[in-house]
């Protein structure tokens, strides 16, 4: 356990930055289950739509340390390959 004073703050702060990112992580869940939920349901609008409102999300969690740039960037390309080829069809 934290003995310093120092030590017992961090922990403190870690606590809160942990409760902050896991937020975070399952808001971008969230839409990135809407966009999914939207594919199944097989409208390409919606699912544009729903595409285009994830998008800056992923991005915020990439600017805040959340998720990684690589990930982010797989996640959208992936969506939007799926959305594209639901409005080919």
């Amino acid at each position: 356990m934290a003995n310093t004073p120092q030590s017992k703050k961090r922990a403190r702060q870690i606590e809160r930055r942990t409760a902050v990112n896991k937020a975070r992580k399952s808001r971008i869940r969230t839409f990135i289950r809407k966009v999914e939920e939207a594919i199944v349901g097989g409208d390409p609008q919606i699912a544009a739509e729903a595409l285009r409102t994830a998008q800056p999300e992923l991005m915020r969690g990439v600017s805040k340390g959340v998720v990684h740039k690589n990930t982010a960037s797989r996640k959208i390309s992936r969506l939007s390959a799926r959305v594209r080829a639901l409005s080919a069809a």
